[in-house]
């Protein structure tokens, strides 16, 4: 783990002791630092929190307050926090059943939502379920018990069901302003060829891990590699292959 961002995630989880006390159960670290593929400078800070039982508006409110970047200064572009009951934690549903979901840090816009309704619907609900999944598989304990034992993951359909609904919001975000290709394309395609390798061999990767597994199995290698340069600088691939790969990617996994 980068050093700087392990004194960060230190100083998190005194943080969320601080707030939470005997209520906590752990603090796991996900997203590109469970999956050892977090890079200065680009990478956020992904984390869960579990508590034991839902936690008072109060509660909420001042773990915002005590991790928000102006409180705690995020070396990354931001934090993404969500913290859940062990309950939702453990249960492998799909729906999001978060208690504090946080969003900060120097070139990350500030959102802080206390109920999963509070959520716009255009930015995704699938987002939970799928992150349960992986730090089910992948999470990094930072206190508290394994990952595994904590995080539930999904049935095989909730699963497909979220990883569709995934690929459709990703389709509809690479749409590109004018006639050039957008910078999210990259992301699409590599968070593509995350859900097929989910799908088709069990393993949760980052997404130039998964980028990588797909070129070597010989699918769309000249579009993927692009995709993967692209992240560390390269030219952006062309937008009309990039969604064409997606729709064909999105198509076998919702046939099953």
């Amino acid at each position: 783990m980068d050093p700087v961002v392990r004194r960060y995630l230190a100083d998190l989880v005194t943080a969320v002791q601080d707030v939470l006390g005997p209520d906590l159960v752990g603090v796991y670290a996900a997203g590109s630092v469970a999956l050892g593929a977090y890079r200065p400078g680009r990478s956020d800070v992904d984390v869960a929190v579990v508590c034991r039982d839902t936690l008072p508006r109060r509660t909420r409110e001042d773990l915002v307050s005590r991790l928000r970047h102006e409180a705690l200064p995020c070396p990354a572009r931001g934090l993404e926090l969500v913290a859940y009951t062990r309950a939702v934690a453990g249960s492998g549903t799909p729906e999001p059943g978060f208690e504090v979901e946080l969003n900060t840090g120097p070139r990350m816009p500030f959102r802080a939502t206390l109920a999963p309704g509070d959520r716009p619907t255009a930015d995704g609900r699938f987002w939970y379920g799928l992150d349960r999944s992986i730090l089910h598989q992948r999470g990094q304990p930072l206190t508290g018990p394994p990952a595994g034992e904590v995080f539930a993951e999904l049935s095989p359909g909730d699963l497909r069901d979220l990883l569709v609904a995934a690929l459709r919001w990703w389709l509809a975000r690479s749409v590109p302003p004018g006639d050039g290709p957008a910078t999210a394309t990259v992301d699409a395609v590599l968070g593509a060829c995350r859900a097929l390798v989910r799908v088709h061999d069990g393993d949760w990767l980052s997404k130039v891990a998964a980028g990588r597994r797909v070129i070597a199995l010989g699918r769309d290698p000249d579009l993927v590699r692009r995709c993967v340069d692209a992240r560390a600088g390269g030219p952006l691939p062309d937008d009309a292959a990039a969604r064409a790969f997606q729709q064909r990617v999105l198509d076998e996994i919702a046939a099953g």
